[in-house]
């Protein structure tokens, strides 16, 4: 069974940074795509970083977020830098039984975390 427990949001200011955690507790963390999700209120779930060996970042945050994996302590890392309002939400990580991440779309990603909010004031 998959669980996964993210943590590290809270309200910042723009500017500031955070690194977000997910904590894993399957087998093959190390091996399988895993992904990190944002919702802001009224929008559509965005996927903005995936990693299956090879990190990604989406386009849209690229330069300012970073994921990566401790897989000695099965958690997936999201640092953001310089961080702006637009970057609110509450923030996800999700896990697909796949070696590869290679396609993005929540609807690929079978289990997920219960989030972490994510707030940035101005």
């Amino acid at each position: 069974q998959v669980q996964l427990a993210e943590s590290g949001g809270g309200s910042v200011q723009a500017g500031e940074s955070l690194r977000l955690s997910c904590a894993a507790s399957f087998n093959r963390f190390s091996v399988e795509c895993m992904g990190w999700f944002r919702q802001a209120p009224g929008k559509k779930r965005e996927g903005i970083a995936w990693y299956d060996g090879r990190p990604s970042i989406a386009d849209s945050v690229k330069g300012r977020f970073t994921i990566s994996k401790d897989h000695a302590k099965k958690i997936l890392y999201l640092t953001i830098v310089s961080l702006e309002p637009e970057d609110s939400g509450m923030y996800y990580c999700a896990h697909r039984p796949d070696p590869w991440c290679n396609t993005h779309d929540s609807s690929d990603f079978q289990n997920w975390g219960q989030g972490t909010q994510v707030t940035v004031s101005s």
